[in-house]
């Protein structure tokens, strides 16, 4: 069977795990510090909190942004649903822009026509690794006076106009994702990215229950140096020590698994050039996905070609159906229409298997399923 995505670790990943785990801290230790440093170090950014899941950045990174109930937050209809649950989870409306049909990633003139003063956040998506038009949306979202978080939690690693990807120089802050399945991985967990004091502050405190021992923070200053406060209704999104040992090994090999994603990208490309009504996704010239997932658009025979892998001990994927789509958002009066690039997407759309460590002998494996189905121009 060739999974569509699998982790990869090694004898020195397993020996820091087990180092954290006979250490004094196995969580709220040092690791999460150095965790942090050393991936706000490799993207360029100035802070960087870590917590335990993508999810929990999203929600803390939206709470951070001052996101309330009656504010509205515009995300990529094409994306896993977390990019929008983090707005209801503040109690905001999120409104969806429709999709770049060569990128899938956010059409900046389909934000910028939902753009009302009821709007307050802008998550734009780098879909499958790809960047989002990033320098576009930052100059929409600063007319509007419109905080951006980017939801990079597919492209650690990328790179736009000579910029890595959580730099934060087009955002306010940027999420990162380390499920099992992404670049990097420390088994479930997250990261925010900021350049902005006041932004950090906020989410170190948002992440353990809204509480603060910082002296300088308290409400009540004349206290001795036990005492502690409550200022706000946070969650427990503490990361631990052994996820964030994971984190740091992983760190190490990032460049070299990146790399082996944009080869196997390349071949893919390369396969399936000849396969008619296959189509991939594009790479703009000023960005370097970091190929978290592999997409393809079936012009016809999607559904069988699904079949056909499977037959063939392929596990595919699909990479998504449009948030609004799901039950629980036609609930909340959300219908089919809103977005077409991103419904026609959807209809075409199946996502290959790559991840490093898969072979070039993989790769022909997939595409032979799918000229199966498909034909040869």
């Amino acid at each position: 069977m060739i999974p569509y995505a699998r982790q990869n670790i090694d004898n020195d990943d397993v020996k820091a795990v087990i180092d954290a785990l006979k250490s004094d801290y196995l969580t709220q230790g040092p690791r999460v510090n150095e965790f942090e440093r050393k991936a706000a170090d490799y993207c360029g950014a100035r802070y960087a909190v870590a917590l335990n899941s993508g999810t929990s950045a999203l929600h803390a990174a939206c709470f951070a942004a001052g996101l309330k109930r009656g504010d509205e937050a515009i995300t990529s209809a094409i994306s896993f649903a977390a990019s929008s649950n983090c707005v209801l989870y503040c109690g905001a409306r999120p409104r969806f822009a429709d999709i770049l049909e060569d990128t899938v990633t956010m059409d900046p003139v389909s934000a910028k026509k939902l753009m009302n003063r009821k709007t307050k956040v802008i998550i734009p998506v780098d879909f499958a690794g790809h960047p989002s038009e990033l320098e576009e949306i930052r100059g929409i979202a600063e007319k509007c006076g419109v905080t951006v978080i980017e939801d990079a939690a597919h492209a650690l690693g990328a790179e736009y106009k000579k910029t890595r990807i959580g730099s934060c120089l087009y955002s306010d802050m940027t999420i990162l994702s380390f499920h099992a399945v992404k670049h990097i991985t420390t088994g479930e967990g997250g990261m925010v990215l900021t350049n902005r004091k006041d932004l950090y502050d906020k989410l170190i405190m948002f992440r353990t229950h809204g509480i603060t021992r910082d002296k300088d923070k308290l409400f009540d200053k004349d206290r001795p140096r036990w005492f502690y406060e409550m200022q706000f209704l946070g969650f427990n999104y503490r990361i631990t020590d052994m996820q964030c040992a994971l984190g740091l090994s992983q760190m190490g090999k990032l460049d070299r698994f990146v790399e082996s994603r944009r080869h196997l990208a390349d071949c893919y490309r390369r396969a399936l050039s000849g396969v008619k009504d296959a189509v991939c996704l594009a790479e703009r010239p000023y960005s370097r996905s970091s190929w978290h997932i592999f997409p393809v658009r079936l012009k016809k025979n999607r559904d069988r070609a699904f079949d056909s892998l499977a037959a063939a001990g392929v596990s595919a994927n699909l990479h998504y159906i449009p948030i609004y789509l799901h039950p629980y958002y036609k609930k909340m009066g959300y219908g089919k229409g809103l977005c077409p690039a991103s419904e026609s997407y959807y209809k075409e759309a199946l996502t290959l298997p790559l991840y490093p460590g898969m072979s070039e002998e993989d790769v022909k494996t997939v595409v032979g399923a799918i000229k199966a189905v498909m034909g040869n121009t």
